[in-house]
């Protein structure tokens, strides 16, 4: 009886164990663009609105929805979107992918309607600062310019 008791109680206490919670749960994921997205060429974003929201971008509860991945342009609407970028100096910034992170609840989600945020680094070309940005390519939303970053413009 003893032997049958103790497999039984491992079961139990592992079926009732809390599940790991998914970040962003309540946070408005999903669509909610309201504006149309232009573009400056195929590989750039037109960004004409500057956020004033300082978390905009910069954390990850709050990430850039560029959307794209119901059309497999979920990698190429980031690169977009970073590409629209300018430094506080008005300079380039480059960028480096520093990957996968932060697990979300969207109806976007591939799996278990779950999805991942993707992290770059991003620096103003001859500057030494490093700014994170997280960006959801399961969602979309209106594109900003995040607080201190400033965009390309139309010629």
């Amino acid at each position: 009886m003893k032997k049958l008791l103790i497999p039984l109680v491992f079961i139990v206490i592992a079926c009732s164990a809390k599940k790991k919670t998914i970040a962003n749960e309540d946070k408005g994921v999903g669509d909610t663009r309201t504006k149309a997205v232009e573009l400056l060429d195929n590989n750039t974003y037109l960004l004409t609105e500057q956020s004033d929201d300082k978390t905009y971008g910069f954390d990850k509860s709050n990430p850039i929805k560029v959307g794209g991945v119901k059309t497999n342009e979920g990698p190429t609407n980031e690169r977009r979107f970073l590409n629209a970028l300018f430094g506080p100096g008005n300079k380039k910034m480059t960028y480096l992918r520093a990957g996968s992170c932060c697990a979300f609840k969207t109806p976007n989600g591939y799996i278990n309607n779950v999805g991942l945020l993707d992290r770059y680094r991003v620096t103003e070309i001859g500057s030494k600062d490093t700014l994170d940005i997280y960006i959801n390519m399961y969602d979309t939303g209106d594109l900003k310019i995040p607080v201190g970053l400033k965009a390309k413009v139309k010629k």
